[in-house]
């Protein structure tokens, strides 16, 4: 049953903030983050699906927004989040450089299976980070794009090297792949998480009921919604992370009120992904400061709104799709 009254649409696109946020470095091959902001009964929400996501699936990330906008949000077990630093596929001389936008942090996240670079440049990242950072605990994420022989091969050579991975996020593209890396990682201590196996599959507790994951990681938007992912938690009784899909400080603030209501154990955020934006929809963006963010609403400026503003051919793109994805729910 729905938790909330589904807005009017003509209120919807009233109140509909357009924006096109630039980004420090390329990331999942954008350089601009679109978003759309609501001011709800509740507070600011964010729906943010990227461009290329059919209107099924940006639907499911609409009704995250309408819920975290206009229903009440769950009670929360935690007042603050730690927060893992991210590090995009950067050449090791850029490592440095990137990761100085997160200030301190206790664990660091490091994509890997970049196209066009091999597992030498992946290595060579790694090994920049832990020259550099010694003691924070390291994870790398795939988005899926190895295959089980190359996630195999990296993991182990990184093992021989002594550095040890906290988890390997989405080494491997489907279920079954994922349960045959982790069979084998489980050798020499690697832990397995997925992410993609969870939020782009018609079933999101396929991946628990195959034993193929130690870990989940959970998005809001994604997911549908702050309740969608706390009942996928509680019934998979797996460990999670609550992640964040590169969310203005709104999105994040959606995400940290998840990361503040789960039950079950869990690893520090991603939700520290505003450090990779260039500007933010907030004057006091939520970049976490000592490792935490607490657990708060994103208010945004009226500035900020003004001067991100997407262009009229953008705006008329997102306000039709709002119209479809609205008919969906």
């Amino acid at each position: 049953m729905p938790l909330f009254e589904k807005p009017a649409i003509a209120d919807l696109l009233a109140s509909a903030r357009v924006l096109s946020v630039p980004m420090r470095v390329k990331f999942r091959g954008i350089t601009h983050r679109e978003v759309v902001l609501f001011e709800g009964t509740h507070g600011w929400t964010e729906w943010s699906p990227f461009l290329e996501y059919q209107d099924e699936e940006a639907s499911v990330w609409l009704r995250a927004a309408l819920e975290f906008g206009f229903a009440q949000t769950p009670r929360l077990n935690k007042s603050a989040i730690y927060i893992n630093a991210t590090l995009a596929a950067v050449a090791p001389d850029r490592v440095e450089e990137q990761l100085s936008a997160f200030g301190s942090f206790r664990t660091v996240k490091i994509k890997v299976a970049e196209p066009g670079q091999t597992i030498e440049d992946d290595l060579a990242r790694v090994r920049r980070v832990r020259a550099l950072h010694p003691s924070v605990s390291i994870r790398l994420d795939a988005n899926g794009g190895f295959d089980v022989a190359t996630a195999i091969e990296l993991a182990k050579e990184l093992a021989l090297e002594s550095i040890d991975l906290e988890y390997f996020e989405q080494p491997v593209k489907t279920i079954a792949e994922l349960a045959e890396v982790r069979m084998k990682l489980a050798r020499i201590g690697v832990r397995v998480a997925a992410d993609e196996s969870v939020r782009k599959v018609s079933d999101p507790l396929a991946v628990a009921h195959a034993n193929a994951a130690d870990v989940l990681v959970i998005k809001a938007q994604p997911l549908g919604g702050i309740q969608s992912a706390l009942d996928i938690t509680r019934e998979a009784k797996l460990a999670v992370t609550v992640s964040s899909a590169i969310e203005t400080s709104v999105g994040i603030s959606m995400g940290l009120h998840l990361a503040a209501a789960v039950e079950v154990e869990s690893f520090d955020a991603g939700l520290g992904t505003v450090a990779l934006l260039a500007d933010d929809v907030c004057e006091e963006p939520f970049i976490a400061e000592n490792s935490m963010l607490y657990v708060t609403r994103a208010v945004p400026s009226a500035s900020k709104l003004a001067s991100l503003a997407a262009d009229s051919e953008h705006t008329q793109w997102w306000h039709d799709r709002l119209k479809r994805c609205y008919e969906l729910i």
